[in-house]
């Protein structure tokens, strides 16, 4: 998994690209980036599955700020980000990743 980030000079917003690798999701037909930045309704942010079989969104956020936030893959599984900036125990006893805007 990777997170691209750009700080973009013409406002006060972070593009942050989130992925998700084949490898991380082989079976994966769907997938959505779920978190604080969309209030964790699961169905907001959706991912583009690519040729490749990775899945990819960018998004605007603020700048300077963190997010929580977790992958959910065809609308049952869970999963992390590994390059995450940090991690962060949840009510569900497991933890979610954090993203920094910083």
């Amino acid at each position: 998994m990777s997170i691209k980030k750009q700080t973009l000079k013409s406002k006060p917003v972070c593009k942050v690209t989130f992925r998700i690798p084949k490898e991380m999701a082989p079976e994966a037909n769907e997938a959505t980036v779920v978190g604080d930045f969309n209030n964790w309704k699961e169905e907001v942010t959706p991912m583009q599955k690519l040729k490749s079989g990775d899945f990819t969104v960018t998004m605007e956020l603020s700048q300077n700020q963190s997010f929580q936030f977790r992958y959910l893959v065809n609308k049952s599984v869970w999963i992390n980000d590994e390059e995450a900036d940090g991690y962060i125990p949840n009510a569900f006893g497991e933890e979610n990743s954090v993203v920094n805007t910083l």
